[in-house]
């Protein structure tokens, strides 16, 4: 068999095949999802930096729809609600003088499972749209004079090249001819741009802005048809975005996180300075009350506007349980004595009973899980003609509270002594 042997003269064409094909797999690379989002601009670092002040309003805020914007996951994004994106800018400065501009985005997002307890704030991986929306609005700002290097693009490298060798000969060099009058022009001979990708580019852009102008519309009917729908009296919203969440009522509490304005809070529990909030599942916080929009059934001190109450308590001490119920047996427990309002008072029935055991067993579940206790669970002796003792254990409360119990759950998980006392409202 003839063997073939390469020549000097042949070794300089091979090299080149082989820098156009390490040139094409770094440009193929950069065209997969999450890689950086680039842009070199004519202007100086400076100038860029000048001009992202102006921009640094529109680099984060409220997404009216996530579709579009984040790569697919393993959770549907029709469970994820009160999108955010915030973009993230870095300049630096290219060889040439130029600026180079690189954007990633972060974009958060609440996850409603079907399982309360796992339902919370969640990051999702942006498709680079954000990124390269906000590359387009810079290249704007700037004129007509920033000049696109490559968006998604490899980091460019400064490193000093390494010498040819010197077998292998000169390298062919192609020129390009300058301008006589203004400036140089941003394009390089490496990176030329043709009229057919300038339309290419131009068709992109005015189908992205039609896609976004259909998103706008679909949000406002969205918006509309939220504003129609009945909304829960006991949510609480928030005013504005970084109000502190803390973990207890007190200034200078532990911040558990900050919220973003609009989000919501089931409220547990309020006093005229402070609301206790659910975060999600067992998750629990307190936020000022100058800082939220309260529903308005409550009223100006925090307090629910309601009917006066029949019952109020008249002793709370912790001591071992009063009776036989097995589960509660022999432990410690609070024990609240209830008694009526006034002589006056009316509404003492079951179903009054009930609704106050109810209140009381939230209030008291959530001071309990506030700080150590030794407490099995919570109970409720009413002390009044017909009398009677509510019980619950502190597991039952838990899950109650976490949604995994529903209210007639609940009552059936409980103790009542005697039960006819409550029987028409815990079956």
């Amino acid at each position: 068999m003839k063997r073939t042997h390469l020549t000097a003269a042949s070794r300089p064409v091979l090299f080149l095949v082989f820098c156009a094909a390490v040139s094409a797999l770094f440009a193929w690379a950069s065209d997969a999802p999450g890689g950086p989002y680039e842009r070199t601009f004519a202007q100086s670092k400076l100038a860029v930096e000048k001009t992202l002040k102006r921009l640094q309003p529109s680099a984060s805020g409220p997404l009216p729809v996530l579709d579009g914007f984040t790569r697919p996951g393993d959770r549907p994004l029709d469970r994820f609600q009160r999108g955010y994106y915030q973009c993230t800018v870095q300049v630096s400065s290219t060889p040439s003088g130029q600026a180079l501009v690189r954007v990633s985005a972060k974009i958060t997002a609440w996850y409603a499972d079907p399982t309360s307890s796992k339902s919370g704030y969640q990051e999702l991986p942006s498709n680079g749209r954000l990124e390269t929306d906000f590359l387009e609005r810079l290249q704007d700002a700037l004129g007509s004079k920033a000049s696109l290097a490559a968006t998604n693009s490899p980091p460019v490298s400064t490193a000093p090249s390494q010498p040819r060798n010197a077998g292998a000969g000169p390298a062919p060099t192609i020129s390009a001819p300058e301008p006589s009058n203004g400036p140089p022009s941003s394009f390089k001979i490496r990176n030329p741009v043709s009229s057919d990708m300038v339309a290419s580019l131009a068709t992109q852009k005015a189908m992205a802005d039609k896609h976004m102008e259909d998103l706008t519309k679909e949000a406002k009917g969205l918006e509309e048809i939220l504003r129609n729908q009945a909304h829960p009296n006991n949510l609480v919203v928030v005013k504005k975005s970084g109000t502190p969440v803390l973990v207890s009522p007190v200034e200078g509490a532990k911040v558990l996180f900050l919220a973003t304005a609009e989000d919501e809070f089931e409220i547990l529990d309020t006093n005229a300075n402070w609301v206790h909030v659910r975060i999600s599942g067992l998750s629990r916080g307190w936020i000022r009350r100058s800082g939220l929009e309260m529903p308005k059934t409550f009223a100006a001190d925090g307090k629910e506007n309601s009917a006066p109450a029949s019952f109020q308590v008249k002793n709370e001490e912790i001591a071992s349980f009063p009776g036989t119920w097995e589960p509660l047996r022999g432990k410690t427990v609070k024990i609240l004595t209830v008694q009526n309002v006034s002589a006056s008072a009316t509404d003492t029935g079951s179903r009054a009973k009930l609704e106050f055991a109810k209140s009381l067993f939230d209030k008291e579940y959530a001071e309990l899980t506030q700080a150590p206790t030794t407490a099995a669970g919570v109970v409720l002796i009413f002390d009044s003609e017909d009398g009677g003792m509510a019980a619950a254990t502190m597991p039952a409360l838990q899950q109650w509270k976490a949604g995994t119990l529903s209210d007639q759950a609940f009552w059936r998980s409980c103790f009542f002594d005697p039960p006819e006392t409550f029987i028409s409202q815990n079956r």
